[in-house]
């Protein structure tokens, strides 16, 4: 276990303490901190983490609602890392991000390094020439971010992509996906564009995948996916019109384009969540996003039949890594004054990455 592992491991006594207990020192700390601590709680987050959030909310909103917050000068970011990143370059000098657990990753982002990426774009332009601007999903590292805003490129979210990559084809010729190929084939066929002339770009053989000749590639995705979204398939989708023909299903656009196609209605976590609440009620639902989130949307409208899509569905095991204990372990380090999980970009990165993020938000 290297020294890095072992300041950031949960001290066993958290362990030892009821749930009682940790929501009494909990709530004893943030009536001790006040407006200088701020909460911000992901969708997919538990329950037990959820209750204590001053916000609820995607990604990049709660990253947004952080950086109006100029009374917290403690960030507390329930969420995953590539989060509390965006949240860091958001906020102001004076304001400390911190994630309770730094082992709470993301698979997706983990999918697109900087090394593979600078690596793709030079081979990339060998083929095709200065012909190609980058977008990420917001769900990428800071790295990735600077690197399209250094390549002239901008972030999406789930909510926005179609604008997004309607703007990227006014820029250049053809677009360089990252990190989640699925969103970005969704998009782009939604566009108008023939998925024969979206292409794979495989980090792992540094190859570009095609099905047409190189000159007509419009879109080339990276070969990149939510390991959650990828849990929903045709066969359960099948298998529900068998059973509960009366049933709408919606999914989430990092679901496969076949999964997509064959749904009824598709759309970011906040579109579904908006969706669910406009319902009617007495109508039914097959949800195909992450477990906790589904969970909750089941609690909050009882008048509805709701159901996941995928029943053995796990959550989303990274996001998940935030918990209670670590949630208090976290919040009684900023209480007596000692530095732990704390995120930090760097500022040549996080200048570049600002540059993509307000690409994107100058279009919202």
């Amino acid at each position: 276990m290297t020294l890095l592992q072992q300041i950031n491991m949960l001290p066993q006594r958290y362990r030892q303490l009821s749930i009682e207990e940790m929501e009494a020192r909990i709530h004893i700390i943030k009536k001790q901190l006040g407006d200088e601590l701020f909460i911000p709680g992901h969708h997919y987050q538990k329950d037990e983490v959820i209750q204590f959030a001053d916000a609820v909310g995607d990604s990049l909103q709660l990253a947004q609602v952080a950086a109006a917050n100029k009374r917290a000068k403690h960030i507390v970011f329930c969420g995953v890392h590539f989060m509390a990143e965006t949240a860091d370059m958001l906020t102001t000098r004076e304001q400390t991000v911190y994630l309770p657990d730094m082992r709470a990753g993301c698979s997706m982002a983990d999918m697109a390094n900087i090394y593979d990426t600078e690596r793709a774009w030079e081979a990339l332009q060998q083929l095709f020439g200065n012909t190609i601007i980058p977008l990420t999903y917001v769900n990428s590292t800071a790295a990735i971010k600077a690197f399209t805003g250094k390549h002239g490129g901008a972030c999406v979210t789930s909510s926005n992509a179609k604008t997004m990559v309607e703007w990227a084809f006014t820029q250049k010729e053809r677009l360089l996906f990252l990190p989640d190929q699925h969103l970005g084939r969704n998009t782009a066929y939604d566009l108008g564009v023939p998925l024969e002339q979206m292409a794979i770009w495989n980090p792992r053989t540094n190859a570009l995948e095609a099905n047409c000749a190189i000159e007509d590639v419009k879109v080339i995705l990276w070969k990149g996916h939510c390991s959650v979204h990828e849990g929903f398939t045709v066969k359960h989708i099948e298998q529900l019109r068998q059973s509960r023909p009366n049933m709408r299903i919606i999914v989430h656009p990092e679901c496969s384009r076949e999964v997509v196609a064959a749904s009824d209605d598709n759309g970011s976590t906040k579109y579904i969540v908006d969706t669910i609440e406009a319902a009617p009620a007495g109508s039914q639902w097959a949800i195909g996003t992450e477990m906790n989130l589904v969970k909750r949307i089941i609690q909050q409208h009882p008048d509805k039949t709701i159901i996941s899509l995928n029943e053995n569905m796990c959550p989303c095991l990274t996001m998940n890594r935030i918990d209670l204990p670590h949630l208090l372990w976290s919040l009684e380090t900023i209480v007596a004054q000692q530095e732990g999980n704390i995120i930090t970009v760097d500022e040549q990165t996080a200048e570049l990455a600002r540059l993509s993020l307000e690409r994107m938000l100058a279009r919202a």
